[in-house]
């Protein structure tokens, strides 16, 4: 019984291909005109959910939103194609960052990220 065993083991080793499949693969992302790794290609919006002057607060760039119809507002004309990230602090509430989830999903975000936040 061992020596089927192995005996299948060294038939599957020399039956692998060594070669790395992925090489041959075609890239699927490109820009209009042809060029692919461009900088303006993919533009996720970051909202960070964290505390400012000791309350919390949703971050979008340079801007801060108090509320959820100034994060609805500051979020409406941005580019969805790309997705956003919701970066959430430890010490912001729950309810925060769920709300941020929902309203970029809410606004036309297909693709939205959860990501916590830990300070180190």
């Amino acid at each position: 019984m061992i020596d089927v065993s192995f005996l299948l083991l060294f038939y599957f080793m020399v039956a692998t291909m060594l070669d790395n499949r992925e090489t041959r693969l075609s890239t699927g992302l490109q820009t209009q005109s042809g060029e692919s790794g461009a900088v303006g290609d993919f533009q996720t919006q970051n909202i960070e959910v964290r505390i400012v002057d000791a309350e919390p607060a949703y971050v979008v760039g340079a801007r801060v939103c108090r509320d959820r119809n100034e994060l609805t507002a500051a979020l409406q004309p941005l580019p969805k194609a790309a997705g956003a990230f919701v970066k959430v602090s430890d010490d912001v509430n729950v309810g925060f960052a769920v709300a941020a989830v929902q309203i970029a999903h809410d606004v036309g975000f297909d693709q939205v990220t959860y990501v916590p936040v830990r300070k180190p």
